[in-house]
């Protein structure tokens, strides 16, 4: 393929017919009912959907040259082929013709042609970012190299902790402090440099480590953004700047042992006292408790459970630094209460290690008024709160994505590169080139997609957008991690190269900041049905 204008034509000639399969697709899950009487319709359309949107901002990236066109394509060759493949012998169901792809199969063919993906495999091309997010990538690329991968593999086949003196770096470069306005001691001026420089950011950390790395500034993340769109001026002027230098680290415990995504169902309780708050309940999959000091919590504070989404809000918690092995903090009872008590129990898990999880049990544990975001005003928006910092989670996901996807597409390339199989050169060798070649462009074009979202986010949209991202990126993550361990062959499934550490950790992309599946149903599936 040498007619990079001709192929353009192929490229956008082949999403249209994505996208067309897509609102076909739509149509008929409205017609049938809904999601919820098709689920798995609904779940195929979501995927199909982000994918086709990544294909969609792939095409923009291919105006940029040759390199960029020849990745752009690939990506969406295959992504079209997949598409095809999830409708063959359900046409009926994606209300499709049987041949929908043929117009393009020519430029799909070529596309995916060994040859043509082969010669990527070297070649992830360039991200084109400005001057400034350039600066932004280096700099956290090399606090990476020389802070984080040093401690990244002892931490991970320990499950120890992460260093303090990570932290403080971190917090010293203004990594804790992205998201916060420059008003209250952080760097955040407004714009898409705040979304966008997040994403950056968050993709080098990861690149280190996501369990030590990248992880480490999402908590700060979503409290801040509750707290600059709901709290109150004294809660902003006292907690974000000491958010921003890492006085204080957050955690967010919002899940319960029976409600995950289902976040209005849950059961916690904060009961209004003299002076604040009783908090009553057992949360779960609390990530950084341990050695956070201050909780972000989602509770009940309407009695009438039938007030739904519509009865909850956010506090403040406040606590001690805690054994990460586990701990307990007792309150002194006063007049008109009992003594309080909150225990930490860690969940041990097979990988995104160093910041640990717990399940966190609170009896009777006291909070001050001023703990409750937004103060009166905030009763009943926390279901709100907590879904804004979410969405923005969900694109700083799809960033964490991004880096262990790097990591594990650098470490490919260079052990394929040294390794010799049968008197060659693994590299060599058209299969490790295609699979590479691939890696590179769906690697490329995931990342050119979230650039995308988190600028749109920053106009005040792009909510729907931020799913796809986090869906199609985090399941993406897994094959890249996948194939990277298994072109290392038994030495990937061997703890001496942190390939292993990559694939374990990408499997938890898709279950934590929304369930996969739920993420597709309840919100891109929906939302997409809502739109049609």
């Amino acid at each position: 393929m040498t007619d990079v204008a001709a192929d353009l034509k192929g490229a956008a000639d082949t999403i249209e017919a994505m996208e067309r399969t897509v609102a076909a697709a739509t149509s008929r899950l409205v017609e049938l009912g809904g999601v919820d009487k098709n689920q798995t319709l609904a779940y195929e359309l979501a995927h199909a959907a982000s994918a086709t949107a990544v294909a969609r901002a792939a095409l923009r990236y291919a105006s940029h040259g040759e390199l960029e066109a020849r990745l752009a394509f690939a990506f969406i060759a295959d992504a079209a082929a997949e598409l095809a493949a999830k409708t063959t012998g359900r046409e009926a169901l994606f209300g499709v013709e049987p041949h929908w792809l043929d117009p393009v199969r020519g430029f799909v063919a070529a596309c995916l042609d060994p040859a043509f993906v082969g010669a990527l495999a070297e070649t992830p091309g360039p991200s084109h970012l400005d001057e400034d997010f350039t600066l932004v990538a280096d700099t956290f690329h090399r606090f990476a190299a020389e802070q984080v991968r040093p401690h990244a593999e002892h931490v991970h086949r320990t499950n120890g902790d992460i260093p303090e003196a990570l932290i403080s770096g971190l917090a010293e470069l203004g990594g804790l402090g992205l998201s916060v306005p420059e008003a209250y001691g952080g760097f955040a001026s407004g714009g898409e440099h705040d979304y966008l420089g997040m994403v950056v950011a968050t993709e080098e950390l990861t690149w280190g480590s996501l369990g030590i790395g990248g992880s480490l500034i999402t908590r700060p993340e979503i409290l801040t953004r509750a707290l600059v769109n709901g709290g109150t001026e004294a809660q902003r002027s006292r907690w974000l700047p000491r958010l921003a230098s890492g006085e204080e680290l957050a955690a967010v415990a919002v899940t319960e042992p029976d409600f995950g995504s289902d976040v209005a169902g849950i059961t916690t309780t904060a009961t209004r006292a003299d002076g604040g708050w009783v908090i009553n309940g057992t949360k779960t999959w609390c990530t950084f408790a341990a050695r956070a000091t201050v909780l972000m919590l989602l509770a009940r504070t309407d009695p009438d459970r039938a007030a739904g989404h519509r009865g909850l809000s956010v506090l403040l918690v406040e606590k001690p630094v805690g054994d990460a092995h586990g701990f307990r903090f007792d309150q002194a009872g006063e007049a008109g209460r009992g003594p309080g008590r909150l225990e930490g129990r860690p969940i041990d898990t097979i990988g995104y290690r160093g910041m640990h999880s717990y399940e966190l049990s609170f009896e009777g544990w006291f909070v001050p008024d001023d703990c409750l975001i937004g103060g009166d005003e905030g009763l009943g928006r926390g279901f709100y709160l907590q879904m804004g910092g979410f969405e923005n989670g969900r694109i700083q996901t799809a960033a964490r994505a991004l880096g262990v996807m790097q990591a594990a597409y650098d470490a490919a390339v260079a052990y394929a590169r040294d390794r010799r199989v049968f008197g060659a050169v693994l590299l060599d060798y058209e299969l490790s080139r295609v699979k590479l070649g691939k890696m590179a462009a769906v690697i490329q074009c995931s990342r050119q997609f979230a650039y995308e979202v988190a600028r749109t986010m920053a106009t005040g949209d792009g909510s729907l957008q931020a799913s796809m991202a986090k869906a199609y990126v985090c399941r993406a993550a897994e094959w890249v991690t996948r194939e990277a361990m298994q072109l290392h062959g038994g030495m990937g499934y061997a703890e001496e190269y942190p390939v292993s550490r990559y694939f374990v950790d990408a499997r938890v992309l898709s279950i934590f900041e929304g369930a996969d599946e739920t993420l597709c149903l309840k919100v891109i599936a929906r939302r997409l049905a809502e739109q049609r």
